[in-house]
């Protein structure tokens, strides 16, 4: 007995296990040994690499939450090796984009909604109830805590760490731990950097130029180019500086600008 609905000119690669009640459209790529479990809906759009495993009752591709979107033709792109959990919905893009991007590697828990034109790094962490709106960005390595809800647009350096229930509504620098709500910057995600071998030296390169940053007492423009005068703009420094360089939303504060203690 056939408990599924998986069109025929869907692309499907060897090694696939598809669970009962599973619907999977005409316009869907899927790699090898990929892992989808019951109730999976899987629209037109989805593209899905190489040893993915997508559980039950989740729903790749849904149609985008935005006004804007007329039936175009767009993506979701799931890069391999990434674990969906139970009652997760990934939307595609817009016209915006055309597409919205997931990284290789990363663990997506249950219940996690992900809007339309997001880019999602490599090797990232949604907690269970996230809530990532549309367009926003999140760098390789970073570690999103539960129940954390994303405005749309913000942008989340990578190796940032963001504890459970936190509201983001402006963009987190790389390298950074943020919390509190609303959220400020607390320092650099000491420990996840070290986790991730980063040396001695440069966490105490990154830990001096967001000294500058957030505790010199020069607005960021300002900073910026004092950390341009006092480092070489390289590795990590650059990508701290091209971040708050290119930042439309602007940047969380620190909690020394609001007189709070950690």
């Amino acid at each position: 007995m056939n408990l599924n609905n998986i069109s025929k000119k869907a692309k499907i690669g060897n090694n696939v296990f598809i669970g009962n009640y599973t619907v999977i459209e005409d316009d869907v790529v899927i790699g090898d040994n990929v892992y989808i479990g019951h109730g999976v809906m899987i629209y037109n759009g989805a593209r899905i690499g190489e040893e993915v495993k997508i559980y039950h009752a989740s729903t790749i591709g849904s149609i985008p939450n935005s006004v804007d979107y007329k039936g175009e033709n767009t993506t979701v792109e799931i890069g391999a090796g990434t674990l969906i959990k139970e009652h997760t919905v990934i939307s595609k893009g817009t016209k915006h984009s055309y597409k919205t991007i997931i990284g290789e590697n990363c663990f997506i828990m249950d219940n996690v909604h992900i809007g339309h034109d997001v880019i999602i790094g490599n090797n990232v962490i949604l907690t269970v109830g996230c809530s990532i709106s549309g367009h926003v960005e999140i760098g390789n390595f970073a570690n999103i805590g539960g129940m954390t809800g994303i405005h749309q647009f913000c942008r989340i350096g990578k190796y940032c760490m963001v504890p459970a229930l936190t509201g983001i509504g402006k963009d987190i620098p790389p390298f950074s731990l943020a919390a509190r709500n609303p959220v400020r910057y607390i320092s650099p995600n000491l420990i996840g950097l070290k986790r991730r071998g980063f040396s001695k030296e440069e966490i105490e390169e990154i830990k001096a130029v967001y000294n500058i940053i957030y505790y010199s007492g020069l607005n960021f423009s300002d900073a910026v180019k004092k950390v341009k005068e006092d480092f070489e703009v390289k590795g990590n420094v650059k990508d701290i500086v091209d971040f708050i360089e290119s930042s439309k939303r602007g940047l969380i504060p620190s909690l020394k600008e609001k007189g709070e203690d950690f």
